[in-house]
């Protein structure tokens, strides 16, 4: 059986699918799909298409007879198909609140940094400053959730990959974490200490270097 992962070397749902993969220890084939500087994916990778027809986006996953797209529902089969190491916790309402960080990180959370991706270019105009904000309730909001764990679900998860690869993006478009926030500061270098992270993030960080764009602060060296 070959599982193959198509990706992008920006993509940062594809990214999350990488790491989940070699925490887990999975032998996979990655294939980075054409990518153009205007942060199109063209031309289109024909199995990217013949998966994910309409959204036409990676990342997509090929194990076999299993052709997968949605980063959030690749990682449901990783874990199923690949149960140890368990990235959800084992308890069932502990899986359901890290299920439920996982989304919120992609769906609450990551539109606002989507938001500033547009607004580069006047970061002090009334939505940008929004945008920044609700960024920085939601860095509260998770380190409160900090208080008396070293990850955002108990065990390490879905939800600290998730969470940190947005943390990423939102960092280098200027929503960054503060000081007041040393719980989830300790958290961000925990998880980014981790080798299946290191082993993704470092060449993202070194393809937007060579392309003139912006790092993370926190992942400058």
């Amino acid at each position: 059986m070959t599982t193959t992962i198509y990706s992008g070397p920006l993509s940062m749902f594809g990214a999350k699918v990488q790491i989940a993969a070699l925490e887990k220890g999975i032998d996979f084939e990655l294939v980075m799909v054409p990518f153009t500087k205007d942060d199109a994916y063209e031309p289109k990778h024909p199995e990217v298409l013949r998966v994910n027809p309409v959204k036409q986006q990676v990342p997509v996953l090929v194990d076999d007879e299993v052709a997968l797209f949605d980063s959030t529902q690749i990682f449901e089969y990783l874990e199923d198909r690949h149960p140890e190491p368990a990235l959800w916790p084992r308890g069932i309402a502990e899986r359901a609140r890290a299920r439920q960080l996982e989304q919120k990180s992609d769906e609450v959370f990551f539109p606002n940094v989507i938001k500033l991706f547009g607004l580069q270019h006047d970061m002090q105009s009334a939505p940008a400053v929004a945008a920044v904000a609700a960024c920085t309730r939601y860095y509260d909001e998770m380190e409160a959730l900090l208080a008396d764990r070293d990850h955002l679900a108990g065990p390490y998860s879905f939800a600290d990959i998730a969470f940190y690869m947005a943390c990423i993006f939102a960092d280098r478009k200027g929503a960054r974490m503060a000081q007041d926030t040393p719980r989830l500061l300790a958290w961000r270098s925990r998880v980014g200490n981790r080798p299946a992270v290191h082993a993704v993030v470092d060449p993202m960080m070194k393809f937007l270097a060579s392309e003139g764009r912006e790092v993370a602060s926190f992942l400058q060296r």
